[in-house]
């Protein structure tokens, strides 16, 4: 039996219909070819960053499951016996205590000093902000191992410090090998961390909000405290971040000011590296501070986040 004409598709219906399926296959492949340049120039970065952090970091993860034997060195197996004498245990439970302190510490002092100190260097003129942004820079052109020589030369029993305080009619005092010297040479090496992101905040602070606080009858504390300081969060906590960061997996400092007895987290992994020959423990360790790192790192984050919604961008969602 013969089709009728009306159940026939009228005629361009069909090619219309199959346009938009057609046209979309070149579309991709533009949108494609249009990208790939992109993603060609970013391979070799993500290959270096791969090489460099993630291939080591997975080797590091898969050695904390090996087994310890002290005559044969670690041996191939899955098995939570190295995440149990870590986490079971006080002596360990001090050691991380003692590095989240000292960087929490660290941080602290350097937000203190680093906020202060950017506000002075914003409003300050050439010639004298150009020497003061030098001077603050200085210290990061000197190897850290130099400048905690440097420290230990002064704390020391006949250092340079002693020796003021004895003019002075006090001391001498045991400075060396204190967390007293490990905070101030890790602040010391931290500062520039701080204050380079406040400074940044700054720039970007319309100088008339200031003025108009001012002339409505604003004290200049308040002002600061009003309209200044909210301001400031988003570089005081990327300074923040990155100077407890940097102080919780610091080496040489705590390594050369803090002696045998202060153990960090860092020093401790270098014992189990290269003094007991226990790698598991000592990787296990490591990957223990990085994970105790950023959950500390993103809660402070989620505070000041809630905190200062505004003057991060908006309320967290």
């Amino acid at each position: 039996m013969s089709q009728s004409p009306r159940s026939l598709p009228p005629e361009g219906i069909a090619p219309a219909l199959a346009a938009p399926r057609a046209a979309s296959r070149p579309s991709l492949r533009a949108t494609w070819s249009a990208h790939a340049p992109m993603w060609l120039l970013c391979a070799p970065a993500f290959a270096l960053f791969a090489a460099l952090v993630l291939v080591p970091l997975a080797m590091t993860l898969v050695l904390t499951f090996y087994r310890f034997d002290p005559a044969t060195g670690p041996i191939a197996a899955f098995q939570f016996g190295n995440y149990v004498d870590v986490l079971g245990s006080s002596y360990f439970h001090t050691i991380f205590a003692r590095t989240f302190g000292i960087a929490a510490l660290t941080t602290v002092i350097c937000v203190a000093i680093g906020t202060p100190e950017a506000y002075v260097l914003a409003r300050m003129r050439d010639p004298w902000r150009s020497l003061f942004l030098l001077a603050i820079l200085a210290p990061l052109l000197v190897s850290i191992v130099v400048r905690a020589f440097g420290w230990s030369m002064l704390l020391n029993t006949n250092g340079l410090v002693n020796q003021a305080l004895g003019l002075a009619g006090l001391g001498p005092y045991k400075l060396e090998y204190t967390t007293f010297a490990i905070v101030i040479a890790l602040v010391h090496v931290m500062l520039p961390f701080m204050v380079i992101p406040v400074w940044t905040a700054l720039q970007r602070l319309d100088p008339q909000t200031e003025h108009a606080a001012l002339s409505l009858g604003a004290s200049p504390a308040t002002t600061l405290r009003r309209i200044v300081l909210p301001q400031l969060v988003p570089g005081i906590l990327s300074g923040s971040l990155m100077v407890f960061g940097l102080s919780a997996s610091a080496f040489a400092i705590p390594g050369l000011l803090g002696g045998r007895r202060l153990k960090v987290a860092a020093t401790t992994v270098y014992d189990e590296f290269l003094g007991s020959l226990n790698w598991p423990l000592g990787a296990t360790i490591a990957v223990l501070l990085l994970v105790a790192n950023l959950v500390v790192m993103l809660t402070y984050y989620r505070v000041l986040e809630r905190r200062y919604a505004r003057s991060l961008g908006g309320a967290s969602r």
